[in-house]
């Protein structure tokens, strides 16, 4: 192969334009830490990695590192009906939610579409939501609309308050600051699971993670001498517990039965809110139209697919066959190689070997892990 040489730009060339940070946000003061690289795409104004994404992988497994989240959206919701209220909107209990207590929610379209995920701590005097960078203002703006003659106040919190995520599996203390702990894969008492494994075999149960909320200005201060991982690290394990993002695994059709969202974000027999009626009519009466898939993709290559990268079944030739879904997340994994995540139509044979498209114009051959039983 003959080396291409390299070129220097004219001194007047544009410099390249940083990733917009969703939400308007000013790019993390973490980004300036030795060996930082941006992240793009919806971690975009974070790091993807700083330096060594398999040493900060397996940092992060041992919980030892932390990851920058000052991305994500921040909003409280103060008021003595704040519980009953958010209780009334989601697919959650909420109501009697104790103080340092998490939990998960949806916010679904009247059709039954996930349009918002909800991540909820109450410290006993607010409840506190984080969301996907960027959906904190249409959660705002939703919640207002809601919020008719009720005792309750909804502030954007989010440029005074930041996000670290913890591989750790504990509540906030009193006199700590708020975190929510991730319930995933624990199925809840009135949640139900899709998935072929029981919880205590499910990739996900040794994954500890939480979000802790540090105000913006002490970003630096509450991340001390810790470790650092990337959004590449924080990825790639939530690849391998089969862990659901709202932007990434989600698209305007998702209901949460595609995505095993039922076991930890959908209370069954709670009272009425929008999307209730669609939740309940594929659980008991049908099946999900797609189901969520983990890869195990060709490593031979070194081209991962990107998110929307088409997923069909390999014909009796070995080609591409017809399609049957799009890769959601692709990631590195230190373990387990080339991983990812994508959703496919629920007819998809399980056992199905799949062709996956990449960047090069290839495609390369995926094994899928059931997530969601077909």
């Amino acid at each position: 192969m003959t080396a291409t040489p390299e070129t220097t730009p004219p001194a007047d060339a544009p410099e390249a334009e940083a990733p917009a940070v969703p939400g308007g946000l000013d790019p993390s003061p973490l980004l300036d830490r030795p060996g930082a690289v941006p992240a793009e795409g919806l971690d975009a104004g974070t790091a993807w990695h700083y330096g060594d994404p398999v040493r900060e992988q397996r940092l992060l497994g041992e919980g030892l590192a932390v990851v920058d989240l000052s991305t994500r959206g921040v909003v409280r919701v103060t008021g003595p009906d704040r519980l009953t209220w958010l209780h009334s909107l989601t697919t959650q209990d909420l109501g009697g939610l104790a103080p340092r207590t998490s939990a998960e929610a949806l916010l679904l379209s009247p059709k039954g579409h996930v349009e918002q995920s909800l991540h909820v701590v109450d410290d006993g005097d607010a409840a506190w939501i984080t969301v996907e960078p960027g959906h904190q203002a249409a959660l705002v703006a939703f919640l207002e609309r809601m919020r008719f003659m009720l005792r309750v106040e909804v502030t954007d919190m989010t440029g005074e308050v930041a996000v670290l995520g913890e591989p750790v599996r504990r509540e906030g203390a009193p006199g700590e600051p708020p975190a929510w702990v991730d319930p995933w894969p624990t199925t809840a008492p009135l949640g139900v699971s899709y998935s072929p494994v029981p919880d205590a075999e499910h990739p996900g149960a040794d994954r500890a993670w939480r979000e802790v909320l540090v105000p913006r200005d002490g970003l630096a201060a509450a991340v001390g001498d810790r470790d650092l991982a990337g959004t590449w690290a924080a990825e790639a394990l939530r690849v391998e517990a089969w862990r659901p993002r709202m932007g990434a695994e989600t698209d305007h059709r998702t209901i949460p039965h595609e995505l095993d969202w039922l076991r930890t974000a959908v209370h069954l027999r709670k009272g009425c809110y929008r999307g209730q009626e669609t939740v309940a009519r594929v659980h008991n009466l049908g099946r999900p139209p797609r189901r969520l898939v983990m890869l195990h993709l060709d490593g031979s290559g070194h081209d991962l697919p990107p998110a929307g990268s088409p997923v069909s079944l390999r014909g009796d030739d070995g080609a591409p066959g017809r399609a049957v879904g799009a890769v959601t997340t692709s990631a590195r994994h230190h373990e387990l190689g080339p991983v990812g995540l994508a959703v496919v139509k629920r007819s998809v044979p399980a056992d199905a070997v799949l062709l996956v498209g990449v960047p090069t114009g290839g495609v390369v051959t995926a094994a899928q892990e059931v997530v969601v039983a077909p």
